[in-house]
């Protein structure tokens, strides 16, 4: 399970730069996102969710599979389930995504309630789905690593792997013993040696963690990619050779070309000191450009959402709109064949 949050150490701004120039000019904003989510490459994200029933079916799905007697009660309620999901299912068992956009949207316009979805509102919605679909996942790794089922999890269950003298010689190599003990001890946010739910889901995703011991955790390991000269911080042209880039791509989503920053003048911004380098700290401002977490791509997925499906260009979409562009909302059921025959065919349940 270890390897499933090995964090994105390879992430560095030579492959943003390379997908720049690999990428044809004539290219969409959107399409260039997808270029930017599709080349990652290091700890696997999950790509942003639009309709929670997507990632719920296949719970389900998975969950059926894994069970081999089902108490009555639970019976009862999955079937209830059954027949929630069987509405929006079209008789060839393919989800109905017109129903499901025409449920949808009322949800999604939600302030201001003005007959059409605002970006700000479409980020809402998809961080939401995402910050769900994450407290899912890591409730699921607590579930399965509490050995002891006390509902928190020590460095023993979730790292048994590393022995009493692994951790007493507290090796900070990648990987290594020490290295998954500071990124625990920084999750561990009352000291006490475990680590509870809210705790663990930053030890998971720290990309996404607001301690602000997680996030300087994450910084360092960034600078050691991109601090060429070895000395912990970034000077100038570090920064513009293997950070300022990175950067600036990402904050294309947020605002236009003009809109951002150039690298002097971030750099003066960072460096708070006036010291000429940047420390982990000074970075906290651009560490979701610098190291991109599900939050992160789920904000961005949303302007690429808006983007594709915006006919007008008003900058808001209306029911039409989304309606005409259902494929880009639920490319998950349309190009990944999500398998509604395998959730159906639930004998077991």
């Amino acid at each position: 399970m270890a390897k499933a949050v090995v964090y994105t150490l390879l992430l560095t701004a030579t492959i943003i730069v390379l997908i720049i120039f690999l990428v044809p000019q004539e290219q969409s904003q959107a399409e260039i996102f997808e270029g930017l989510i599709s080349r990652r490459i290091g700890r696997r994200l999950e790509m942003p969710v639009f309709d929670p029933i997507v990632p719920r079916i296949e719970r389900l799905s998975h969950e059926k599979e894994a069970k081999t007697t089902v108490e009555s009660a639970k019976k009862e309620e999955e079937e209830e389930d059954d027949d929630m999901f069987e509405e929006y299912f079209a008789q060839d068992r393919r989800l109905n995504t017109t129903m499901r956009i025409k449920f949808l949207f009322p949800l999604l316009d939600a302030s201001p309630r003005d007959g059409f979805v605002s970006l700000k509102e479409l980020q809402t919605w998809m961080m939401q789905q995402t910050e769900d679909n994450m407290g899912y996942r890591t409730a699921k790794e607590l579930e399965l690593q509490d050995k002891d089922k006390d509902g928190v999890i020590t460095f023993e269950e979730y790292l048994p792997q590393f022995s009493k003298e692994d951790i007493e010689k507290n090796e900070k190599g990648h990987g290594e013993a020490g290295w998954w003990m500071e990124q625990f001890n920084n999750s561990d946010f009352d000291h006490n040696g475990s680590l509870d739910i809210e705790e663990f889901n930053n030890f998971l995703h720290p990309e996404d963690s607001r301690n602000g011991d997680v996030q300087r955790w994450v910084l360092n390991e960034r600078i050691t990619g991109m601090d060429t000269n070895g000395d912990g911080k970034l000077e100038y042209k570090e920064f513009i050779d293997n950070a300022y880039e990175m950067y600036k791509e990402f904050a294309k989503f947020e605002t236009d070309d003009e809109g951002v920053p150039t690298a002097q003048l971030l750099f003066a911004e960072l460096d708070r000191d006036k010291d000429r380098f940047l420390v982990a700290d000074e970075l906290r401002p651009i560490l979701h450009y610098l190291q991109p977490g599900e939050m992160s791509y789920a904000k961005y997925y949303s302007t690429f959402l808006s983007n594709e499906a915006d006919e007008d260009k008003d900058g808001k979409l209306s029911l039409d709109e989304m309606l005409n562009h259902e494929d880009v909302f639920y490319k998950a059921v349309h190009h990944d064949d999500l398998d509604e025959e395998e959730y159906f065919d639930h004998d077991e349940l």
